[in-house]
């Protein structure tokens, strides 16, 4: 028998990440009226994941 790509499973856990990192409960964690270096909390974490997202999808895509 052939034994799937790994690569499709590593990918599929970076789709499930990206789906917990922006969803509600996550988020609302992050939603102060905090400052950090002038810009609000929330657009800091939001702009984080979005670039450990694209990083990790970087890594495995170009891996092989």
């Amino acid at each position: 028998m052939n034994r799937p790509n790994i690569k499709v499973y590593r990918l599929a856990a970076v789709f499930v990440l990206g789906i917990l990192l922006f969803n509600y409960p996550l988020m609302a964690l992050f939603n102060h009226p905090t400052l950090v270096v002038g810009i609000p909390v929330l657009y800091v974490y939001t702009f984080a994941a979005w670039v450990l997202l694209i990083a990790l999808l970087i890594l495995l895509i170009e891996r092989t």
